[in-house]
């Protein structure tokens, strides 16, 4: 087996411990891995931003003295330079392969931030608009949540518009509601996307989500811009 990202071969280490086991195939090498920064250190307990506070800024604001629309988001990576390289390719240059490189990262992160609560949750990926889809061939966030071990729909839709990546902060805080829904959910709901920046578009969904009866709803995103 090969790295899905520099290629080079990958020699499991035979141990005593899994001498009689079959070895874990993760397609992604060590001296790759090690260039990925996980989201270590005091965190925001909504939003999982790096701080000393309790709630961020942006939370509080998000509240605004009431309940946020968000029990909490869960990330697993920064954003630095390896992560940047890895989406660009995997998500803009359409090598959807590259998205296996986070599965066995998304398992672990389930099992340790949402099994304990025992619910029984249904993941829903962020929607890309009907031109994004034919133009990426894929939903990034669509492949995150066939990752997690829940039951997965595709209830949300979305309108064609500006991508995120070219608003300003103040654009995309400020953007109207894209999503569509036009069906009731009523288990818990983990809303997946790829990035965490401002929190608008998982609020815009998880809004939805609320007036469509959804008791409870998490997000998981792969990264904590």
């Amino acid at each position: 087996m090969n790295c899905l990202w520099c290629h080079e071969e990958i020699i499991p280490e035979i141990t005593w411990s899994n001498l009689f086991q079959p070895v874990s195939q993760i397609p992604f090498c060590t001296e790759c891995e090690r260039e990925l920064k996980r989201l270590e250190g005091p965190q925001c307990q909504r939003c999982g931003r790096l701080t000393s506070e309790k709630l961020c800024a942006d939370c509080r604001s998000w509240g605004n003295g009431t309940t946020d629309l968000l029990e909490f988001n869960h990330s697993i990576f920064t954003y630095n330079k390896m992560m940047q390289d890895i989406i660009t390719k995997w998500k803009y240059r359409g090598d959807y392969i590259l998205g296996n490189i986070f599965k066995s990262y998304v398992i672990e992160a389930f099992k340790i931030r949402f099994a304990f609560l025992e619910k029984d949750f249904v993941a829903i990926p962020i929607p890309l608009s009907e031109e994004r889809m034919k133009e990426r061939g894929f939903n990034q966030a669509q492949v995150l949540a066939e990752f997690l071990p829940v039951q997965h729909a595709d209830i949300l839709t979305r309108k064609h518009g500006l991508k995120q990546s070219k608003r300003t902060r103040m654009e995309r805080i400020s953007a109207e509601n894209p999503f569509f829904i036009d069906q009731h959910i009523n288990n818990p709901v983990i809303l997946v996307d790829d990035i965490y920046t401002t929190g608008t578009t998982l609020r815009h969904a998880a809004r939805l989500l609320k007036e469509h009866e959804c008791p409870e709803i998490y997000a998981f995103t792969l990264i904590r811009g």
